[in-house]
């Protein structure tokens, strides 16, 4: 089989770096995207020595809503064989307060971009009888999320659309697989502004432990992985709990 090409974004550090790292590992070139071009050149220049592959950079902002498309003409003559969702961003604060030009700017990065790049390269993984796709959502799909309520919203969209072209999808040789993560030690809380919170300040895992499950559910072709065995039972117990409730609990969480 020719050597195969992964496209991550959200790939300058976190989740999204070490999956691009394990891809590297794996002999996949890659196309790197995010918005810190320096970094992600660093990033490139290092997997490519490490692992003899080629790694291209892609600085792009995806909420910009001309990106995915953007992306998918540079790479007209690259097939991509795995496509990795992975960038994503929070928002913390009453709905009634928050600015909306930066709960716009979640909804383009955490939920059109990702559905618009499958919808771009899924025909060609289905084309050619082969492919992966690694969308990256959250625990916090499962619950409502009061005072970041579009950061919620927006994963529990990832995880049903992921889950629903998973379906669509069965038996062509093409995989969809959500990765929903919990607690993790990345940007994320420093970026959502919740730092002070009781969330940030819990259990957490790695971002390699977090990529490393979600690379092997995808390459097995899962449809759905939570990761870690604390997350999954947290979420077991979710599924049977009042919605009230896991609002009154996640609440909470978010507040400092």
């Amino acid at each position: 089989m020719a050597q195969q090409t992964a496209l991550v974004t959200g790939a300058s550090a976190g989740i999204g770096a070490e999956l691009a790292k394990l891809c590297a590992a794996d002999g996949c070139n890659l196309v790197l995207v995010a918005r810190d071009a320096e970094r992600l050149a660093v990033l490139a220049g290092d997997l490519a020595r490490a692992h003899n592959i080629q790694a291209r950079v892609l600085a792009a902002d995806l909420a910009d809503p001309v990106a995915p498309a953007q992306i998918f003409e540079q790479l007209q003559s690259t097939p991509i064989d795995i496509l990795i969702n992975n960038a994503g961003f929070g928002l913390r604060g009453a709905f009634a307060e928050t600015d909306w030009a930066a709960h716009a700017r979640l909804i383009e990065v955490n939920m059109t971009a990702p559905a618009h790049l499958t919808k771009l390269f899924l025909p060609g993984m289905l084309q050619r009888k082969r492919g992966r796709i690694l969308n990256v959502a959250s625990t916090a799909a499962f619950v409502p999320g009061p005072f970041m309520a579009m950061y919620y919203a927006s994963k529990a969209f990832l995880l049903s659309f992921s889950e629903s072209i998973a379906n669509e999808v069965e038996g062509t040789g093409v995989t969809v697989t959500v990765l929903c993560p919990g607690p993790t030690r990345t940007e994320f809380f420093e970026r959502a502004g919740i730092t002070g919170s009781k969330l940030s300040q819990g259990p957490s895992m790695t971002a390699a432990d977090v990529a490393g499950e979600g690379y092997r559910a995808m390459l097995a072709g899962k449809t759905q992985v939570i990761a870690g065995a604390r997350n999954r039972w947290l979420m077991r117990g979710a599924r049977i709990a009042p919605r009230g409730m896991l609002a009154g609990f996640t609440r909470r969480l978010n507040l400092e």
